[in-house]
């Protein structure tokens, strides 16, 4: 007993010295959402829901990058556990590859932007800030998959305080973007939310160049020599990391498309209710990010626990995860319930807006204990490679019986006097992930019997 209490602690500091700056850097990553948010909110209402539509078109697309990126810590850390460092080069750039390839896919989107925003029946100033704001993001996604690239590659290989450095430094150039193309400012005109994906593109850009940079020069990266050599595109290990990386992706996109759908359902409602939704659905994407990184350190160190043939260990992680994050959505549902006046105030003082959003942050606590351990549980089965039952479960969870249920209650009356309008879809949320919980945790239990033993 005395044992398994001191392996727990073992890698429960292991995944905190992991997860912490990982934490930080994907707050910060948030932070830029949510100042977006806030900074647009103080300009106009309007100019507030126009960022949270766009928001929701986009983040979908970059989410997908970002799923195919997670693909390289369970690649990379398997070979590091191994001891194969000579073939971390090589699987890295076939990675880069497939992220290049694919971002500049969805760049081909660009003409057509107009036509896709306008399948969203919105009136015609949401429309035409909307359309500039996804432009602008647009633009920013090959910038966007070789940052992420790059920053899966160091994580993978335990260096994660590069990502947190970097992160926070854009968060405060995002800050000065904003001030510059959201007001205006000299010769720069006043661009309104569009300022937003404007200044989103040019702060994505400038992170990729310092994450190249220190992954170049970085001595402790020296010995992977990730740049030495220039390897060819492979096609048979591309298609292997896309087999891996796609249900990954997927899952992700399934999670985020399930509230990104919901803000242009609920734009019918009028900017109000978009807008309410958008402070709550902020403020739990920013509370996400604490089991979302304990999450990426598990995966990291499943990953690495089975590359050195130890598997109890991966046990004992996954255990300690999970126990981590249930502990810390304790803390986060609290402060949400005993805060949520003060955090509404730090986005809007519009009397409507408050009213609605006070209700949905009751809702954003109580799917906070489902939402981690679904995101660890999910991440231990990335870190298995185990991504395409990871997939089946999310898409079954979100799509089958999260979202039905936000539509029944959101935008019908068959269950309830008059649509629950926003309320219904936050059930739904809960529904959803709930069941998710369930599934994955399940899966996960089932997965280390048959291969940890």
């Amino acid at each position: 007993m005395q044992l398994v209490s001191r392996r727990m602690a073992v890698e429960s500091r292991r995944l905190i010295n992991l997860a912490w700056p990982l934490l930080i850097a994907q707050v910060t990553q948030m932070m830029m959402g949510v100042i977006d948010t806030i900074m647009a909110g103080r300009y106009s209402a309007t100019d507030m829901a126009a960022v949270a539509l766009g928001f929701s078109i986009t983040i979908p697309l970059m989410s997908f990058l970002q799923g195919l990126a997670f693909a390289i810590p369970p690649l990379i850390s398997r070979l590091h556990g191994k001891g194969q460092t000579n073939q971390i080069a090589n699987a890295a750039q076939q990675a880069g590859y497939l992220l290049l390839c694919i971002s500049l896919l969805i760049v081909a989107i660009f003409p057509f932007t107009g036509q896709l925003v306008a399948l969203f029946p919105m009136e015609e100033a949401l429309y035409t800030i909307t359309v500039d704001y996804v432009r602008y993001v647009l633009l920013a996604m090959p910038g966007f998959a070789l940052y992420q690239w790059l920053r899966n590659y160091c994580e993978a290989l335990g260096n994660t305080k590069p990502t947190m450095v970097i992160t926070v430094i854009g968060l405060c150039f995002n800050v000065l973007g904003n001030y510059l193309f959201i007001y205006g400012a000299g010769p720069i005109p006043a661009f309104g939310g569009a300022g937003c994906g404007l200044a989103t593109c040019l702060v994505i850009y400038a992170m990729l160049f310092a994450t190249l940079f220190y992954t170049r020069y970085a001595p402790r990266l020296a010995r992977y020599r990730l740049f030495d050599t220039l390897h060819r595109p492979q096609l048979r290990q591309i298609m292997r990391t896309f087999g891996l990386g796609l249900p990954i992706a997927m899952t992700l996109l399934f999670e985020v498309t399930l509230f990104a759908v919901v803000a242009l359902l609920l734009a019918p409602f009028g900017a109000s209710t978009v807008a309410a939704h958008q402070v709550a659905l902020n403020f739990s994407a920013l509370m996400f990010m604490f089991p979302l990184s304990m999450g990426m350190a598990i995966s990291i160190q499943v990953s690495y626990r089975i590359g050195q043939s130890r598997p109890r260990q991966a046990r004992i992680a996954v255990k300690s995860a999970l126990l981590i994050g249930l502990l810390v959505a304790i803390a986060t549902a609290t402060f949400t319930v005993l805060a949520k006046k003060a955090i509404i105030s730090l986005y809007t003082t519009d009397q409507a807006v408050v009213e609605l959003a006070s209700a949905l942050l009751i809702y954003a606590a109580l799917f906070q204990f489902s939402d981690a351990v679904q995101v660890i549980s999910a991440n231990t089965l990335r870190g298995f490679k185990d991504t395409t039952a990871m997939f089946i479960i999310t898409f079954c969870a979100y799509w089958l019986i999260g979202l039905p249920t936000g539509i029944i209650l959101g935008r019908t009356d068959w269950l309830t006097d008059a649509p629950m309008s926003a309320a219904g879809f936050w059930i739904g949320f809960i529904v959803g992930l709930s069941s998710a919980a369930v599934l994955l945790g399940g899966r996960v239990y089932v997965l280390q019997k048959r291969k940890l033993g």
